[in-house]
């Protein structure tokens, strides 16, 4: 039961409301106590001097023994709530109108005396009580037989003994049920109050908490359309509103996740079969060609010989090829392989490159031609990174095209960013292809068993993302396709 939020609050608040009903008691009998000593004090400031006057005892500048005892005697009887006495100059204590078996103290302080008589307003000042050692009680007091010339002083205790008892009973019965009802209706006000304010209040939280519980319970597969997903500046109100958009956010991004995981893994294991058969064919061919020499070398001539090892050669240059580019592709993948940027003048870059594969195009009878314009702003990107990109796309066009044909280079600029396209003479890329021609294996239906594993495009749409580039694909109204890089001109974060 105390496991739920809502019953910790309801437990918290009623201990709260306990401990503040008791504190809020406690200070409002103290500070009643204190509030009634105040006020009897100052109705009764000159109920000592009213005596004096009104009882006649100073006569002819004495004070009147008979008369002070009659006084005693009278307010006994009539007023037993006050208790007089008749204190020396020094506090000594030598008549009373108290019970002589109750008296404990012979003498009284004379600092608060002296206080109150000095200054009338001053109050509650309180006064030491004959009846006890540690006692305290406020007090009316006067000079007496006159001020000028002051005897001793008439000490009136203003709740005395049987004030106190009267009190003690009140506060026993009724104040005490008073204050006990009163103690009791409060805390059951606030208590229903604060309960339909928590519960309102913990609404929200708890319908966050079944929608983790189904979170927790759900098919993730399903969950991005079972979840509610929230801009989160526009339902923002407070934290627990705050935490019901970051959940629909962090919800949605795991959705996302085990998306592409699953696609990751279909890719995956579409990889590996593919990688597996790749790998097969060089090998079995190269296996096949070895063991027919070793078995039918007698037989066969020196010209069929050499052919033999050449064709066994070159489908162990295709598997190294091969495997070269796995690693790559497996470098650029894992961030092992970091490019370098630095600013260069692309159109150098390109003409080099282009210089490099001229005698390649001509061997399969293409042409191969530079053309735009060369005053491109300065790329800022890894020289080797992209001197691979546009290896690989050069290399590509002259597989891909038929003797004859041109391969056309293209320096121009787009939105500012330096630009270069390779246009090859082909048959271009059919529709379908398209779409998945930067995937890794991916070969179309135009492909020819070249010895391209399909993985040249992944590694240079790879290398051009993490420069800040970007790599395209289009096919020209000619016939053939035109692969396009642009790159960077300023320092920009990488993406990942």
């Amino acid at each position: 039961m105390l496991k739920t939020l809502y019953t910790r609050l309801a437990l918290g608040l009623f201990l709260l409301l306990l401990a503040v009903g008791l504190l809020y008691t406690f200070i409002s009998l103290y500070s009643l106590r204190e509030y009634n000593a105040s006020v009897n004090q100052a109705l009764h400031q000159n109920l000592a001097k009213n005596l004096v006057s009104d009882r006649n005892l100073v006569s002819n500048g004495q004070l009147d023994s008979s008369a002070l005892e009659e006084l005693f005697a009278l307010y006994m009887a009539i007023n037993p709530s006050i208790e007089i006495y008749l204190l020396g100059l020094d506090g000594t204590i030598l008549s009373y109108s108290a019970d002589p078996a109750k008296i404990k103290r012979k003498q009284v302080s004379m600092a608060p005396i002296r206080s109150l008589v000095d200054d009338m307003s001053l109050y509650p000042i309180l006064g030491d009580d004959p009846r006890s050692h540690d006692r305290q009680k406020v007090f009316s007091v006067t000079p007496v037989p006159t001020a000028d010339n002051p005897e001793g002083y008439l000490y009136v205790v203003l709740r005395g003994e049987e004030y106190d008892t009267a009190e003690t009973m009140a506060r026993g019965g009724k104040l005490l049920e008073m204050s006990a009802w009163a103690l009791l209706v409060s805390l059951t006000v606030t208590m229903l109050a604060g309960l339909t304010i928590f519960r309102l209040l913990t609404r929200r939280l708890r319908s966050l908490t079944r929608r983790v519980e189904a979170f927790e319970n759900s098919d993730m597969s399903q969950l991005r359309l079972n979840s509610r997903w929230h801009d989160k500046q526009s339902v923002v109100r407070d934290e627990i509103d705050y935490l019901d958009a970051t959940f629909d956010d962090m919800a949605h991004r795991i959705a996302t996740q085990i998306e592409q995981l699953t696609e990751k893994d279909t890719q995956r294991r579409r990889l590996i079969a593919q990688v597996s058969h790749d790998l097969r064919t060089p090998l079995a061919s190269m296996q096949g060609y070895i063991e027919s020499l070793k078995l039918r070398r007698d037989r066969l001539s020196p010209q069929e010989q050499d052919r033999f090892l050449d064709i066994a050669l070159k489908e162990g240059r295709r598997l190294s090829r091969l495997v070269d580019e796995l690693f790559e592709l497996a470098a650029l993948e894992a961030r092992e392989k970091q490019p370098v940027p630095e600013p260069f003048p692309l159109a150098e870059l390109v003409h080099d490159v282009v210089q490099k594969h001229d005698q390649t195009a001509r061997d399969n009878q293409l042409a191969l031609t530079l053309s735009g314009n060369p005053a491109l702003p300065r790329a800022y990107a890894d020289l080797a990174m992209t001197e691979r990109v546009l290896d690989n796309l050069i290399s590509n066009a002259i597989a891909y095209s038929p003797a004859g044909g041109n391969i056309d280079v293209v320096l121009s600029q787009t939105d500012g960013k330096p630009q270069v396209c390779v246009q090859d003479s082909g048959s271009g890329i059919s529709e379908q292809d398209l779409p998945h021609i930067f995937d890794p294996f991916y070969r179309g239906e135009t492909s020819d068993g070249a010895g391209h594993a399909g993985l040249g495009l992944a590694i240079a749409r790879r290398i051009m993302t993490l420069q800040g580039g970007d790599i395209s694909v289009e096919n020209l109204d000619t016939g053939g396709a035109s692969f396009c890089i642009r790159l960077p001109t300023a320092p920009r974060t990488l993406t990942l």
